[in-house]
């Protein structure tokens, strides 16, 4: 029985050898900034800086500077978090479970993504200690042993948040570094500067790329790949108890952990696609991060929007099959009332639009991925504000009922949490390589040796 793999599209484009593949992936590390890069900078990092600024005043006049109110206690502080622990979930997706399951695919666009994964929760991580509005109690949030006796309240879901967040934090910052040793031994080899070969050294944790490291390094990465798997579902799924355990109507569903995940790699995978885009244009990656690459994606992002497409719809059936009127009346007032026109953005961005991916010259036309994938992150954000902000402004009693506006302060701070994550994502790519040279390198054409029947090689 004989396979023919010849059917299957080249993982590393236009034959390029191994030396070539390093050289290319080393060239912004290489290289001095240019003015393309530093404007990238000034731009994210104006962003960041609004950010700040507004942070600041709402350090020292209070939370009373945001939109938040009776009955909205939860505005954009925790739309944000979710939001951002959402966009990380692509990374540990892209890297574990795609390479526990042999997909060669993933090589190109797995160190990306896992850098992406630790600046979107680094973001995240914000939101939930300045929302609490007294940041400097956060140290509370860790249970040691203190002379007051005091324990933080294992009931609450918020705490589940503070393990679940910085474990996945933990072990995705782990998982990164560990696929980063060979390559930090390949530019200690290659560089010529003292300072650096000095740095790589260190970090390389004195890799020489002999059998017995590599023995060791893929027994480390496949156990670390399957301990990040499950927190994959796990995180979400603990994020959405923050919800799924309240009495709220419009909250409290079993649907929620399953269409938290969905929604998350949803979400994720937009926000690769989104930026992978204009890095393989800017380095020169089309090679390495082919069309294929982002066509699988868009592929993914079409089935989990279908899912969370799926979810929307059976939150109305289970809202109408229980015969709870304030269940239904939370659902027909994210559709009908005051913020209807946030349900329909998210509806449109999160179902209708994704729908242009089952066309195959959609899914590989950059132009258009880079409109659905913009609309789908739209629709993500809008998505966690309808959640948040329609279930609370209808509380039980019409007479505490209240519009939520948000304030110029919580734009400022939503900017600046997008400015810090490009600011990390612009200093990523010309301090370490975007790519994996070594897992690149080992599906690349010539890496592995092949026999033919019937010919002789002396």
């Amino acid at each position: 029985m004989s396979t023919d793999y010849s059917v299957e599209a080249p993982v590393v484009a236009g034959r390029l050898t191994i030396a070539q593949i390093e050289e290319l992936v080393a060239k912004p590390m290489d290289t001095k900034p240019d003015k393309k890069f530093y404007l990238a900078l000034t731009i994210s990092g104006s962003a960041l800086l609004i950010g700040a600024v507004c942070l600041l005043y709402t350090f020292y006049y209070g939370i009373g500077m945001w939109g938040n109110n009776q009955p909205v206690g939860w505005g954009f502080g925790i739309v944000n978090f979710v939001f951002w622990v959402g966009i990380g979930h692509a990374g540990t997706l892209i890297s574990a479970i795609l390479f526990l399951l042999r997909q060669k695919w993933r090589t190109g666009i797995a160190r990306f993504a896992e850098a992406m994964t630790i600046f979107a929760v680094m973001c995240a991580g914000i939101f939930p200690i300045i929302h609490t509005g007294r940041p400097w109690l956060a140290g509370y949030l860790t249970p040691y042993p203190n002379q007051h006796g005091l324990w933080v309240n294992f009931t609450s879901p918020l705490v589940w948040d503070v393990f679940a967040v910085s474990v996945y934090f933990t072990v995705s910052l782990v998982f990164w570094y560990t696929g980063l040793i060979p390559d930090f031994a390949t530019l200690r080899d290659r560089t010529t500067s003292k300072i650096k070969k000095t740095i790589y050294s260190i970090f390389s944790l004195g890799w020489r790329h002999s059998s017995r490291h590599w023995l060791h390094y893929e027994k480390a990465y496949v156990i670390l790949a399957g301990f990040a798997t499950p927190l994959v579902l796990s995180v979400h799924t603990i994020v959405s108890f923050d919800f799924a355990v309240s009495i709220m109507p419009g909250w409290h569903t079993t649907i929620f952990p399953p269409y938290f995940v969905a929604g998350a790699i949803f979400s994720g995978f937009a926000m690769v696609v989104t930026v992978l885009v204009f890095v393989r244009k800017i380095f020169d990656l089309q090679n390495i991060i082919t069309i294929d690459h982002l066509e699988k994606m868009n592929k993914v992002i079409l089935a989990t929007g279908m899912m969370v497409g799926y979810a929307y719809s059976m939150e109305f059936f289970i809202a109408w099959y229980s015969g709870v009127q304030f269940e239904q009346f939370a659902f027909l007032n994210r559709m009908l009332g005051p913020y209807a026109w946030a349900y329909w953005t998210m509806v449109s961005c999160n179902v209708i639009f994704p729908q242009f991916f089952w066309f195959k010259k959609i899914r590989r036309s950059i132009p258009a991925m880079i409109v659905i994938v913009l609309f789908v992150n739209v629709g993500m954000w809008f998505e966690r504000f309808v959640i948040v902000v329609t279930s609370l402004h209808r509380d039980f009693l019409p007479s505490s009922w209240g519009m939520f506006t948000p304030t110029l302060y919580d734009f400022g701070i939503l900017l600046g949490s997008f400015g810090l994550f490009f600011t990390l994502v612009i200093l990523f790519t010309k301090a370490l390589p975007v790519v994996s040279i070594a897992e690149v390198k080992a599906v690349a054409d010539g890496a592995q040796p092949t026999h033919h029947r019937g010919e002789h090689h002396d």
